[in-house]
């Protein structure tokens, strides 16, 4: 059982700017290639941070309504308004830029995206040089998978390669990604561990064992296994 790589959903043909982009021309790439972020980079093509609209849009945040006016947003800390006063991408930018390796898995990928609380990863190799970039677009992509493609991984990467049962006598029915497990296993305390494996299966929305039964109940009345 192998969660996809990101290297398989990533967007390979990246807009990127250097570091000396001005302001203007960066609003304009964003609008040219309808991307709300680009990463910045050097002249050796490593990734030195990203410019996103939010990036962009925290120097209107901060224009004065009129002369001698107070910024629109007067509780900017300082790194903020000296952001909100560049006029180069490299003044501009978020930096360092939140970056993956292309052989991360999706959930790896979302993992980072959910702590980091960013929208997108910059995907580098081993020195540090754009390949590539991953949206949570296309980490959703994985629930797009066919029902026939999580069930036959399901059955054989799980049931037979992982848990060593014999995939002829469970039934996977799987649809819209909801998957359904019928028939018989030999202990109870087997059905959590069934569960939470299909679970982790890419494209995976939910997980029913209710139709499984079992051969033996080896569960205590405690809950634990006997």
């Amino acid at each position: 059982m192998r969660h996809r790589r990101i290297d398989r959903l990533m967007t390979r043909d990246v807009v990127s700017v250097r570091g000396d982009t001005p302001f203007k021309e960066l609003v304009r790439m964003l609008s040219r290639h309808r991307v709300t972020a680009v990463p910045v980079v050097d002249g050796k093509n490593q990734v030195i941070g990203v410019v996103s609209e939010g990036d962009l849009l925290r120097k209107t945040a901060d224009q004065a309504a009129g002369p001698g006016e107070m910024p629109a947003v007067p509780g900017l800390e300082a790194w903020e308004r000296a952001k909100a006063e560049g006029t180069r991408a490299e003044e501009l930018m978020s930096a360092p830029a939140v970056c993956a390796r292309p052989d991360w898995t999706v959930v790896e990928a979302a993992r980072l995206m959910e702590v980091q609380g960013v929208k997108r990863l910059v995907v580098v190799d081993d020195e540090d040089r754009l390949i590539g970039i991953v949206s949570r677009r296309d980490l959703l992509g994985t629930f797009l998978r066919e029902d026939d493609d999580i069930r036959r991984e399901i059955s054989e990467d799980v049931l037979a390669g992982t848990l060593g049962l014999d995939p002829a006598g469970i039934t996977v029915e799987v649809r819209d990604g909801r998957v359904e497990l019928g028939g018989e296993v030999p202990y109870r305390g087997m059905l959590p561990a069934i569960e939470r494996m299909c679970a982790t299966v890419d494209g995976v929305v939910s997980v029913s064992v209710t139709r499984l039964t079992y051969e033996k109940d080896d569960v205590s009345p405690g809950g634990g296994r006997s």
